[in-house]
C-alpha cells in the first residue's frame, strides 16, 4: 500500500474522487493519504481533508523563501513516509531541488489536453473556447522542473458544445479529472509506470 501526500490552495475538487476510490473503488487496498498540506489556510482542501479525518496542515508561505517552504513540506511528507505526492489545484510553483527529490513521484493535473492550452483554471478553459477546438480534457502527468511540461500519464478527452461558456466546460473536465487521477494512481501503486525520458510507458 502506498502512502499519498496531497498538496492544495482551493477547493480540493478532485480529493473526494480519490478519497472515495479508496475507500470502496479501485485504490482500495491499494493506498492511503497520510497528509493534506495547503498553502492557503481557509482552503476548500483543508475543510475537505477535515471532513475525511486525514491530518492536515497548513504552512504560512509569507516571509519565507520557495526552496525552505518546500523543506517544510518534505519534512512533514518524509515523517509521514510519503511515496507519491499528488498535487490537487496546488497554486504554488516547486523548487527544483524538491522536484528533483521527488522525482517521478509528483503527479498534477492539468484542465487541458496538453501540451495545448497551459496556464491556470478558468484561463485555460477560456482558451479552449476562444481557439474553437471542438474537444478538451484534461492531462495527468509528473512534474518537472517547468511548468505543465512533464511526462504525461494519461489524458481523458471531452467534447466542447457550442454553447459552452467557462464553468460549463471546467465542469465537464474536472468529470474527466475525477476518471483519470484515481486510474493513474493505481498504475502507480501496481508498479505500471515505466518512464523512459519525456514518455510514460503503461505497463499491461
Amino acid at each position: 500500500m502506498i502512502k499519498i501526500g496531497v498538496l492544495g490552495s482551493g477547493k480540493g475538487s478532485d480529493l473526494p474522487s480519490i478519497v472515495g476510490s479508496i475507500e470502496k473503488g479501485e485504490l482500495k487496498g491499494l493506498a492511503e493519504i497520510v497528509a493534506v498540506i495547503s498553502d492557503k489556510e481557509d482552503s476548500g482542501i483543508l475543510h475537505r481533508a477535515k471532513k475525511y479525518e486525514i491530518e492536515n496542515y497548513y504552512l504560512n508561505p509569507s516571509g519565507i523563501e520557495r526552496i525552505d517552504y518546500d523543506k517544510k513540506i518534505a519534512e512533514i511528507f518524509e515523517n509521514k513516509g510519503v511515496q507519491l505526492i499528488t498535487l490537487v489545484g496546488y497554486m504554488k510553483l516547486l523548487s527544483k531541488d524538491f522536484v528533483e527529490n521527488y522525482r517521478n513521484r509528483i503527479m498534477n493535473i492539468h484542465p487541458s489536453l496538453l501540451p495545448s492550452f497551459p496556464g491556470i483554471d478558468l484561463g485555460v478553459h477560456k482558451q479552449v473556447l476562444d481557439s474553437g477546438c471542438k474537444v478538451s480534457g484534461c492531462t495527468l502527468f509528473f512534474v518537472d522542473e517547468r511548468k505543465d511540461t512533464g511526462p504525461i500519464i494519461m489524458q481523458k478527452a471531452v467534447p466542447v458544445y457550442d454553447n459552452d461558456d467557462v464553468e460549463k466546460l471546467k465542469e465537464r473536465v474536472q468529470w474527466a479529472e475525477q476518471k483519470v487521477y484515481p486510474q493513474g494512481i493505481r498504475l502507480y501503486a501496481l508498479g505500471r509506470l515505466k518512464i523512459e525520458g519525456k514518455k510514460v510507458i503503461i505497463i499491461k
